[in-house]
């Protein structure tokens, strides 16, 4: 009786065998909470700042940026309570 040939010269590779996922495939990975898209980083503020441009004397500007990061917002902050807010 003649034996049957292999029409395949393929290796059988486990299905239930799962790739490897390195950094790189988490990374680009979405992330999912009840079906809804999760974003990443900073969330969206409910009332976000608009960008101005705005001339102010140069002994003021030093004042502010004396102090260190976060000049702009303390320049806000003292607009703010100029205006009463």
């Amino acid at each position: 009786m003649p034996t049957k040939k292999r029409t395949s010269k393929r290796k059988w590779v486990d299905p239930d065998d799962a790739p490897r996922l390195g950094r790189d495939w988490f990374e680009r990975a979405e992330i999912r909470a009840g079906g809804k898209l999760v974003r990443r980083g900073r969330p969206k503020s409910a009332a976000p700042m608009k960008a101005v441009n705005i001339r102010l004397d140069p002994d003021v500007l030093a004042h502010f940026r004396a102090a260190g990061p976060g000049w702009q917002s303390r320049i806000n902050l003292a607009l703010r309570k100029a205006a009463g807010l």
